[in-house]
């Protein structure tokens, strides 16, 4: 009888070359700031991420100056093809391995005008973020930023707070673009993994046949965000998301350090990731708050939008956890 290997009964003890990891520190951490980050942060977590063997970086938005002023954010909310320049130069992704990405918000991005043709930019993606009553901007979005030569990617927001009929009429309409990933946001950090299981298998049967990847984006309100985000990967996802030390708004994200070891895979160096841990991210968080405190603990369990909860702890009430409870399961 051949023997049967422990990775043909449990596939991720070893490692999928066809999973991506894509890190977002920029991007989703700079929503703790308003994206005021100095350039040798940026270019820090931008080597880091090329040294690492990460396979995409999302530096920042693609968002408009009208709705996000230049003297309220800094320059990573919008990524000017100057301010991106400054940073990375000449990059490469055939050469660095490392796709460089930007989200544009539905609502929120002047796209008709602000995206250049990919090839007089480093970016090579752009992620497509919605609600599902913008599903029709969406679609124009991802068709117009394919049209000028990008990757997109659909990022459905807010998924635990819609019905299942909403979530179809989505997917349906995703299904017909050139959106190369259709992604599970767990906005409020409200999903448990059985929530995870039905909505991978959700978006995996709908889109069955037009070869759109899955991938996950999880919140770590109820410290389930790698956890969701292992059960994603167990499940087939292959495209995940990461912040390194978790950095992002509120509770933050699937920590970038601990989703690079789970992964096995030997194109991995952990090293240039913790470097940039300790050298900027632990002296950041002397002065920005992050992580899953219990007001982002509760907004989770409710699925509530975390807000409410990053308010509370910039007001004079902010560790009256009491008081924070009662006030929002008062206004549900």
């Amino acid at each position: 009888m051949a023997e049967t290997k422990a990775e043909d009964k449990a596939p991720w003890i070893t490692y999928r070359p066809e999973l991506k990891v894509l890190d977002c520190t920029v991007r989703d951490g700079g929503l703790v700031n308003g994206h005021r980050f100095s350039d040798d942060f940026v270019r820090a977590v931008y080597e880091a991420c090329v040294a690492a063997g990460i396979d995409a970086m999302e530096i920042g938005y693609k968002n408009s100056k009208k709705t996000f002023p230049v003297e309220k954010f800094g320059p990573w909310r919008h990524c000017d093809e100057a301010d991106l320049q400054r940073v990375v130069g000449d990059h490469d992704a055939e050469r660095t391995g490392l796709k460089l990405a930007a989200m544009a918000d539905a609502g929120k991005s002047d796209w008709q005008t602000d995206l250049v043709p990919a090839g007089d930019s480093p970016l090579s993606m752009i992620r497509v973020a919605f609600y599902a009553h913008q599903l029709s901007e969406a679609v124009a979005m991802i068709r117009h930023a394919a049209e000028l030569g990008y990757e997109t990617t659909a990022n459905l927001m807010a998924v635990s707070n819609i019905t299942d009929d909403e979530i179809d009429t989505v997917l349906a309409g995703i299904a017909e673009t050139p959106a190369s990933t259709m992604v599970i946001v767990d906005s409020f950090g409200h999903l448990y993994r059985e929530q995870v299981d039905k909505l991978y298998r959700r978006y995996s049967e709908a889109l069955a046949g037009t070869g759109k990847d899955i991938g996950i984006h999880a919140h770590n309100n109820m410290q389930l965000a790698f956890a969701n985000t292992i059960e994603a990967i167990i499940l087939g996802c292959n495209r995940v998301d990461a912040t390194m030390l978790g950095f992002g708004r509120g509770a933050g994200n699937c920590h970038t350090e601990l989703l690079l070891g789970f992964l096995r895979n030997p194109k991995f160096d952990l090293r240039p990731v913790i470097e940039v841990i300790q050298s900027h991210l632990v002296p950041l968080r002397q002065d920005i708050e992050w992580g899953p405190l219990l007001p982002y603990n509760i907004t989770g369990q409710l699925n509530q939008h975390p807000r409410a909860a990053i308010e509370w702890r910039e007001g004079p009430q902010r560790d009256d956890f009491v008081a924070f409870y009662d006030k929002v399961v008062s206004e549900i």
